[in-house]
């Protein structure tokens, strides 16, 4: 009778477990290999039970703190970022479910407010302001499951394409080659998820700091369409061409991003050009053959602008690859007035738009005006030059009795889109192609003098157009290029089509050695 009892006792227990999920979960494991993860595999991993999100987000915080002292990347580590991981795993525990982004890390650019860590934008009039909310993208990727693992260094106010330094962090280096930029402003986003510190990267980019970082880390950068993501709650450089991206190892996963952050925020007056155009699943355009019948045109006018030579010779096996993929590539590409067009497009408005973010977000009375943020003080004379600049600069720097307004409003923002859509229609192109970058990384010591070939400010931060780049090979020590896809207005399926063509068809993306 006694071992009856004991055995129904067991069989008992043993339903209960079952009912009640009571098995042991996976043990928190560190020895996870970082090496590359995708959303897609992350989430595999999940369901067979390999490991738990707490378990990722220990093992990406070790790796940060073994690696990030070589290359000054990371800010701040997320102190809740365990606890939240938790959180989920117990979701997931009791619902059988995943959220899109269920337990993913991720780095978050240091100008996105982040509710409960500080936002500084890397200066120092911002180093203890600690926003009430999350910025409305940062909100929808927690609702889609992501965990805030880190903020990342970038440059003081994005002030500086070349290179990513502040006064709250100081200088973050390339991972591929430490003695070189990883561009500007969102530099340490860019190198942390390079060199496998997270999973989802979010940038902005005001001419070029998503697209150029990306290009320089080879990582894939989405600058979408102006008016397709929000960017309230972010402080911002030029309002006018601000967005927000996402800088990711794979298109695949920065597609899985846009699914989530794109759409009308009530906050963000821009978004409201997006209604009706934004896609309700932008992972169905991931097309392996996506290339074949496709027509890109090459923009010489910005490819053969003093290009370096090993930089022409990646971009002329990018040409090849894209015929050899399926394409046809139409080199007779010729925007008319181009040169006309591109000049006069920048408008200094750095006062009033972030005197109006203090004014709703810092809520200081000692810290209101531009000259408040130069009182406070900057340790960067690159900033400090920048910041002395506006006190006396605003508006357009050449025809300032003409208005500058948004990209859908803006006459000569307008005049450029229409001239480079009316080629694009002329040939029947689906997209332009040029070098992201047609030099190599500058030297962090030399870095003005080095600062040559960013092809990211000449376009897409005025006329609005959706701008991709993808890795397109390596260049001296090792140093990384990309390949840049520009498209039509709202175009992001078909970009999303031909830049995951390509990055299947030529898998140039390798990772960093920091070990």
């Amino acid at each position: 009778m006694v071992v009856k009892r004991l055995y129904r006792s067991a069989i008992a227990i043993f339903v209960l477990c079952l009912l009640a999920s009571c098995a042991e979960p996976p043990a928190i494991d560190n020895t996870i290999d970082l090496n590359e993860l995708t959303i897609k595999q992350i989430h595999q991993a999940y369901k067979q039970q390999k490991y738990n999100s707490e378990a990722l987000v220990n093992a990406y915080i070790d790796r940060i703190k073994q690696l990030d002292s070589k290359t000054n990347a990371i800010t701040v580590i997320n102190p809740d970022a365990v606890s939240i991981a938790q959180k989920f795993d117990e979701e997931f525990k009791r619902t059988g479910k995943l959220r899109p982004l269920h337990g993913i890390p991720i780095i978050v650019k240091d100008n996105f407010n982040t509710k409960g860590l500080p936002t500084t934008a890397g200066a120092l009039a911002l180093k203890d302001f600690v926003a009430d909310n999350d910025a409305f993208i940062l909100e929808k990727l927690i609702e889609a499951g992501g965990i805030v693992l880190a903020k990342s260094n970038m440059a003081e106010w994005a002030f500086s394409a070349m290179h990513t330094e502040s006064s709250t962090a100081g200088t973050t280096r390339n991972p591929y080659n430490l003695a070189h930029v990883p561009a500007g402003s969102s530099g340490g986003t860019a190198v942390a998820i390079a060199a496998n510190m997270g999973v989802i990267g979010l940038g902005t980019d005001t001419g070029n700091s998503i697209r150029g970082p990306s290009s320089h880390n080879a990582l894939v950068g989405f600058r979408p369409t102006l008016g397709l993501t929000s960017r309230s709650g972010i402080v911002p450089l030029y309002l006018r061409n601000d967005t927000a991206g996402p800088m990711m190892r794979t298109v695949e996963d920065a597609a899985r991003v846009l699914d989530v952050i794109a759409g009308y925020d009530p906050k963000d007056p821009l978004t409201a050009y997006s209604k009706g155009k934004v896609d309700d699943n932008y992972l169905q355009y991931l097309v392996k053959n996506g290339l074949e019948g496709a027509r890109i045109g090459v923009l010489r006018q910005l490819s053969d602008n003093d290009v370096d030579p090993q930089v022409s010779q990646l971009f002329s096996k990018a040409i090849d690859d894209l015929s050899r993929l399926g394409a046809t590539v139409i080199d007779t590409v010729h925007v008319k007035d181009f040169d006309e067009l591109r000049t006069d497009q920048w408008c200094a408005s750095f006062r009033a738009d972030v005197e109006a973010y203090l004014d709703e977000f810092v809520k200081d009375e000692s810290l209101t005006t531009l000259e408040d943020i130069i009182r406070i003080g900057t340790s960067s004379e690159y900033a400090e030059e920048s910041l002395n600049y506006f006190v006396d600069n605003s508006g357009r720097a050449s025809n300032p009795d003409i208005a500058c307004e948004n990209a859908y409003t803006d006459v000569r923002r307008v005049a450029f889109r229409d001239a480079i859509e009316d080629e694009m229609e002329r040939l029947n192109l689906d997209a332009l192609i040029y070098p992201t970058w047609n030099h190599k990384p500058a030297l962090v010591d030399a870095f003005e003098e080095g600062y040559k070939g960013d092809s990211n400010q000449i376009i897409s931060p005025h006329t609005g157009q959706p701008a991709f780049t993808v890795p397109m090979g390596y260049t001296y020590g090792n140093l990384p290029a990309g390949l840049q896809f520009l498209g039509r207005m709202y175009s992001e399926p078909v970009l999303i089509k031909l830049s995951y063509a390509y990055e299947q068809g030529t898998k140039h993306r390798v990772p960093p050695n920091l070990e």
